[in-house]
């Protein structure tokens, strides 16, 4: 299904650890506006800012895929609002970051894996737009 432009549903319910464990990670139909309304706010703008593809590594998460990966009883992946993006640059993604700063968010966070040296960013927008935050960590 096609949320946006240049974003599709099965962009946020790919998953390796899912699939290695035989986990539905299907998108229930009441969170796609929640979907829909991240790519819109927030990844579209970025897409097209950067004028490059961006790459979702986790999107949306069941609760039993967020347990799996270790994700937080409160996660907005499970609520079809967050979404980690990441990209093989590590100063592109840098520089995406400072992208989305600019725009409309509830979190922005980035994030290192301290093992593998891999970072993500992980961002939110919530489908009350009004109710954002706005609150960017460096992790």
């Amino acid at each position: 299904m096609t949320l946006t432009k240049h974003f599709t549903l099965e962009e946020f319910t790919r998953s390796s650890n899912a699939k290695a464990r035989g986990i539905d990670n299907t998108v229930p139909d009441k969170l796609i506006p929640a979907i829909r309304n991240l790519c819109e706010t927030v990844l579209e703008p970025l897409r097209e800012q950067a004028k490059e593809p961006v790459e979702i590594s986790s999107g949306y998460r069941c609760p039993e895929l967020n347990r799996v990966v270790g994700g937080k009883n409160t996660s907005q992946h499970m609520k079809g609002e967050a979404c980690d993006i990441w990209h093989a640059d590590i100063q592109t993604l840098r520089k995406w970051f400072e992208m989305l700063m600019d725009g409309d968010f509830d979190q922005l966070i980035w994030e290192h894996n301290r093992k593998s040296g891999r970072c993500w960013i992980h961002v939110s927008c919530k489908v009350n737009r009004e109710q954002n935050r706005h609150q960017v960590i460096y992790g």
